[in-house]
């Protein structure tokens, strides 16, 4: 196959690929190309040909493996583009864990789970083996203190623990329906500040389900003793987690018994936990590798269909990479990697469906779209096991084939899963299409750049169709960004409208059908999340849930538009007076101002203060860089500079300002010129200090108030303007690393400007 020569990748991707995946020098300066990185991944993974053939020709798979990433017509999880091939080489994306009974192993746990997220990967835990809160521990004559107070250790853990250096780790916390200890659990993130590095979803069995539709009461059964210590209401337990998933998101559900009834190997153990966003079922120490193919790519343009040739070309190629990375991979820990090669298994997905959708002029929510879901995941399962038995033939089946369902198939398997659907949030953005199988979150949005200057960011498809049909218009364009839909613009023809839906277009019971189509031909779960807008009532989100349940879905998880935000919001109404009746005073910014740069070295590295002054020379705003800081310190910073530069152009005293600043202290000091610095925040109160004496020495009045006028509120607002945030769905706070807005989307928290991630 001849080597692809350019890579066509937006504005967007090549950001995101700088930031978080180029290899960069041990000052942070990027060393490698996009190109270089795939050609690294592509070397790497092909490697694992030579341990099966000797004579086999990993060039011709290195280029195929090329052309396959650099078409942008499949990539693998995250790890693998960022670690194979360097010294790192942790491939995989997510690991369950278990947790038994006992200190010792809950402590082991947490030392495996540090590790593992060490190395960039996601971890999911049941804590469902602890015994009751209060339940006596005979060893010691006290009571135990419950599975989610443990869950609460996991969680500091966690935090103690940066993400392969760059990012918080992502976890999934799992207890059982029937366990004592359950309403407290359904509970435990009712104030959505709490166990903020873990999703939480309740393991729900079949006869649990059955009690619900016929109102009865269930067993809660001690898992020590295994005996009956309690009984509930089956349908008061169900409403209790719809109440909670309606008020801020969690819990999810999982369907259990769903879940090990396609178990590949039961007789190796049972199911119990999931990866962090759900989608991944394994056994205890288990690791899988995830990779989607990118559907907006398998398009013949000229017919205007699906190319099934190329097609199954790239879902064969894929199935060999993903097994190839089984060999290649670096494991955190010797019992995970025993397992994961005992299994081999592997989750093929997809990502650009709506992209695909719309091109081929399908309304997301139709009947249409879901009979092409099921014929593409049905295609894309057809294959994935034709190349696995193909593999088995040359390399042999997984280990514990003989001891899996397929045991008395005459034909071999390679890999005991094939097929998953995955959040795609940062790898959808390289690739530039939509992400998993989620419909389009917007239309047209609004980006920000520096200074508070605004990019209007346009699905291409649209622009494309706006300019061919002649709508097209920057007034248009700012229109749809202050909603996200097409909804109720009269400008745009009815026949752009019906392809072009966005996710609060689209109803739960239109996602709930969506999500169905592909887990029937999916062997694992499927990742996405129900959007409901935020008028949305209780009893939606129960219909949803249990039309999950009969629909066949192996979970569900849910997201009210807003409903975390308003809770803070709730709060916030009870102490202080209401957002519109407060009055922000604040002098105009002018568009040319001038100041000085200071640098001071602090504890975390060399801090650049900029003051800008104002007509009377007086300091009129605060920006602060730091050349080493994360994602988190620099929020922080540009926290400080946002509120400082607010009260300096509201009149407040400045010296009032260096007096709050003035000796806060962190565990990091320094000294800088005799003087020693205590925090960045010290360091700032200092630079404003000295530009207050040298005002004074130049005879300004360092206390004159300047004339000033109202400005709106919202015009202060960051990111995305708070117009907009109050439209455009999904929005659940802002991205820590680059101030826009974060989207739930896939069950997870992602940022389409940089490609950030809550669930890693």
């Amino acid at each position: 196959m001849k080597c692809r020569s350019e890579i066509e990748l937006t504005e967007n991707a090549n950001r995101v690929l700088e930031k978080r995946y180029l290899a960069k020098d041990n000052n942070g300066k990027v060393i490698e190309t996009p190109k270089d990185l795939f050609r690294r991944v592509a070397h790497n993974i092909a490697k694992a040909d030579k341990l099966y053939d000797k004579k086999a020709d990993c060039k011709k798979t290195e280029e195929d493996f090329y052309n396959l990433l650099a078409g942008l017509e499949f990539m693998p999880n995250s790890p693998t583009l960022m670690n194979a091939g360097r010294e790192l080489q942790q491939l995989s994306a997510c690991f369950v864990l278990p947790i038994d009974d006992s200190m010792e192993s809950i402590f082991e746990t947490i030392k495996d789970m540090a590790m593992i997220q060490k190395s960039g990967g996601g971890t999911g835990f049941s804590f469902s083996r602890l015994r009751a809160k209060n339940s006596t521990v005979k060893t010691t004559g006290g009571v135990a203190s419950g599975p989610v107070s443990f869950l609460k250790v996991f969680n500091a853990a966690t935090e103690a623990v940066k993400q392969g250096g760059t990012r918080r780790g992502a976890n999934m916390g799992i207890v059982r329906i029937d366990h004592p200890d359950i309403l407290e659990f359904i509970k435990c993130k009712e104030n959505d500040k709490d166990i903020t590095n873990f999703n939480v979803s309740v393991a729900v069995t079949e006869a649990f389900m059955q009690k619900v539709a016929s109102g009865g009461d269930y067993d809660l059964v001690d898992p020590q003793s295994k005996e009956i210590v309690q009984k509930l209401n089956a349908k008061n337990v169900f409403d209790t987690i719809v109440n909670m998933a309606w008020k801020n998101g969690e819990p999810g559900i999982i369907f259990i018994d769903r879940m090990n009834e396609f178990n590949p190997t039961p007789e190796i153990g049972m199911y119990e936990s999931t990866n962090p966003c759900g989608e991944q079922i394994l056994l205890p120490y288990e690791s899988c590798n995830l990779g989607s193919i990118n559907l907006n790519n398998m398009i013949d343009v000229e017919k205007n269909q699906i190319d099934w040739n190329k097609f199954e070309k790239t879902i064969k190629m894929a199935v060999h990479f993903l097994d190839n990375v089984i060999d290649m991979n670096k494991y955190p820990l010797k019992k995970i990697e025993k397992i994961t090669k005992a299994n081999r298994k592997v989750g093929l997905g997809v990502m650009g469906f709506a992209d695909m959708l719309i091109r081929l002029g399908i309304k997301y929510n139709s009947e249409e779209a879901v009979i092409t879901a099921r014929k593409i995941m049905k295609f894309i399962k057809e294959k994935a096991f034709e190349k696995s038995r193909e593999l088995a033939k040359q390399r042999g089946a997984f280990p514990n084939f003989s001891k899996s369902i397929y045991k008395n198939d005459k034909k071999p398997l390679r890999n005991a899963t094939l097929t998953t659907i995955a959040p795609t949030g940062s790898i959808s953005i390289i690739a530039g299409c939509s992400s998993g199988i989620e419909p389009l979150f917007a239309v047209a949005y609004v980006r920000k750049i520096l200074d508070n200057e605004r990019l209007f960011e346009t699905h291409p498809y649209f622009r494309e169709i706006a300019q061919e049909q002649g709508f097209f218009s920057a007034e248009l364009m700012k229109l749809i960004s202050e909603s996200g839909t097409l909804h109720n613009i009269e400008e745009i023809p009815d026949e752009v409208k019906k392809v072009f839906v966005v996710s609060h277009d689209i109803s739960a019971k239109w996602h709930i059908k969506m999500q169905a189509a592909f887990q029937a031909y999916t062997d694992n779960a499927v990742s996405k999340t129900v959007n409901f807008p935020n008028e949305a009532v209780i009893k939606d989100v129960s219909e949803v849930y249990m039309s999950a349940y009969k629909t066949g879905c192996k979970g569900v998880t849910i997201y009210r538009d807003g409903s975390r935000q308003e809770q803070v919001l709730n709060i916030d109404r009870k102490k202080t007076k209401k957002i519109d009746e407060a009055k922000i005073i604040v002098r105009s910014r002018p568009n040319v101002i001038s100041g000085t740069t200071t640098k001071v070295g602090t504890g975390c590295g060399n801090l650049y203060v900029t003051i800008n002054e104002d007509e009377q020379g007086l300091p009129f705003e605060v920006f602060m860089q730091m050349g080493k800081a994360g994602g988190c310190a620099m929020s922080q910073l540009e926290a400080i500079g946002r509120l400082l530069s607010l009260a300096l152009r509201s009149g407040i005293d400045t010296n009032s300002l260096i007096k709050q600043l003035r000796g806060i202290r962190c565990p990091n000091p320094s000294w800088e010129k005799g003087g020693r610095i205590f925090s960045c925040s010290d360091a700032i109160a200092r630079v404003i200090e000295k530009q207050l004496v040298k005002a004074k020495e130049s005879g300004r009045d360092t206390k004159k108030q300047v004339d000033t006028k109202q400005v709106e509120p919202q015009k202060q607002e960051g990111g995305v303007f708070l117009a907009t945030k109050k439209k455009l769905g999904n929005i659940v706070g802002v991205c820590p690393d680059c101030g826009a807005a974060l989207y739930h989307a896939e069950g997870c928290n992602v940022c389409n400007s940089c490609g950030y991630s809550k669930c890693g």
